[in-house]
């Protein structure tokens, strides 16, 4: 018997990880339900926000302490108050290698 319905509330991710400076606001957050790990970023000066979604707890703190960078390699734009036509995306940043196991 499933423990979820379509009535159960929707659980919050749990916050793994804050940090904040110069405007810019970053987390690290685990959905327990699908296990995803997600960093946001929002840049609270411009209102430009984006998501990655990352592969695994190695990447998932990489891209949480070099976020812009994972952006940028994965051609993530990021909306902001003063460019309305950005759009935001949330890709899965995989690593680019598989992992040898």
């Amino acid at each position: 018997m499933s423990m979820h319905s379509e009535n159960s509330p929707v659980e919050m991710p749990t916050e793994l990880a804050h940090r904040a400076g110069n405007g810019i606001d970053v987390l690290l957050l685990w959905d327990r339900g699908d296990g995803r790990l997600t960093v946001v970023v929002d840049d609270v000066r411009t209102g430009g926000s984006f998501e990655l979604v990352a592969a695994d707890g190695r990447q998932a703190l990489d891209a949480f302490h070099h976020p812009f960078a994972y952006a940028a390699a994965r051609g993530v734009a990021y909306r902001s108050e003063a460019q309305p036509e950005a759009e935001s995306a949330a890709p899965d940043v995989a690593a680019s290698t598989s992992s040898q196991r």
